[in-house]
């Protein structure tokens, strides 16, 4: 946690869909040790790329855009190139890798379990804050909206399901029968409150998997109540974090721009009141007021049907202090396509995986200068 006055460190962590040199997706293979932080997911042909802390958000890009340029340089050398779009665009089989925790999840979930081999998101960490922590995580909450400045995909085998596809196949789709594990959920007053509902949470999950045939036992080794959740803003107490789960895999400046953003409203987190009020919500210098729960889940809804194009989840987000202009969400340049071919999804990926390495070459050339 950070000290008072010390700058709030933040990280992020990206994933990539990897396809070859025709647009198929094909597992990362050597990807995986190109550079520090990247990771296998659990489906074949997805990699994520992590960060570690920064306090600043110069440091924080640096590294982010290192770590992606190494792996997309290895990946011009064997063939294979990282997407940053949040869905395939198009049905093709995706196989998971062979996990006992993965296994339980299909189990428990069941078929809608599918819904989560086609999403590609960001993570992003911030410090928790001494003593404000539930302020802290409260005011995520309310800014999980600004989940659509970074929608990149607004279709899922081929049609269109929403701006923020990813978000719908998660949160509506896929945790439909458990929808407490997949949701946003409401503001909190204290640790204890939270530490609560992750213990529900978790016993539901014993329980739903015990209705599948799944021993207690096998639950108990392959989760606990923190990451048995896949709520979009969370307290993350092994890393000191609270976590934002929301943004689609997207461009690197707008990850690193949001990522800036989250750091600086939790600076002022720490030195203005926090208080949840009506339905209107802003960030001004004496004080940030969060609307009442139910008002941002119309927001939140807004912001996955619809993204930038609903002027009530603009207006919104310009209260919490947000630039729209600086943010490039690729979904709304996708609109409008549907229904998308194979072949053509094939070269929607190419083109921004494209779009990727050139955005990285650019960043040598800079640091270079």
């Amino acid at each position: 946690m950070s000290p008072d006055n010390e700058p709030i460190r933040r990280s992020i962590e990206v994933e990539y869909w990897v396809v070859d040199d025709d647009g198929r997706l094909v597992e990362p293979d050597d990807l995986v040790d190109a550079a520090p932080g990247v990771e296998r997911e659990f489906v074949e042909p997805l990699l994520e790329v992590k960060t570690t802390p920064h306090a600043t958000t110069g440091d924080l890009r640096e590294e982010l855009y290192d770590r992606v340029g190494r792996v997309v340089r290895r990946g011009e050398a064997c063939g294979k190139h990282l997407v940053p779009l949040a869905t395939p665009i198009h049905q093709e089989e995706i196989a998971e890798h062979a996990g006992e925790r993965t296994r339980v999840q299909n189990l428990v979930v069941g078929d809608d379990f599918e819904y989560v081999r086609h999403c590609a998101g960001t993570h992003i960490h911030v410090e928790q804050l001494p003593g404000r922590t539930i302020e802290q995580l409260n005011t995520f909450v309310a800014l999980d909206p600004a989940l659509a400045l970074c929608n990149s995909a607004p279709y899922f085998r081929g049609q269109r399901l929403a701006a923020g596809a990813r978000s719908k196949l998660y949160r509506r789709l896929a945790y439909a029968d458990v929808p407490h594990q997949g949701w946003l959920w409401p503001y909190v007053e204290n640790r204890a409150e939270w530490q609560r509902r992750l213990e529900r949470r978790y016993e539901d999950f014993v329980h739903a998997a015990a209705d599948a045939g799944v021993d207690r036992r096998v639950v108990e080794r392959c989760f606990d109540p923190e990451s048995v959740v896949w709520t979009p803003v969370q307290l993350r107490s092994a890393f000191g974090t609270v976590e934002w789960r929301s943004p689609d895999a997207a461009h690197l400046d707008d990850v690193v721009r949001l990522a800036d953003r989250l750091a600086t409203i939790t600076e002022r987190v720490r030195d203005v009141e926090v208080r949840i009020e009506g339905d209107a919500g802003r960030v001004a210098d004496d004080e940030i007021v969060l609307p009442e729960f139910d008002v941002v889940l119309g927001y939140v809804d807004a912001a996955i049907e619809d993204g930038l194009d609903s002027t009530a989840v603009t207006s919104y987000l310009e209260r919490m202090g947000f630039d729209i202009g600086a943010y490039e969400p690729t979904t709304h340049e996708l609109a409008g396509r549907a229904p998308v071919s194979r072949a053509d999804a094939r070269d929607l990926r190419l083109e921004h995986a494209e779009r990727l390495a050139r955005a990285v070459r650019r960043e040598v050339a800079l640091g270079d200068d």
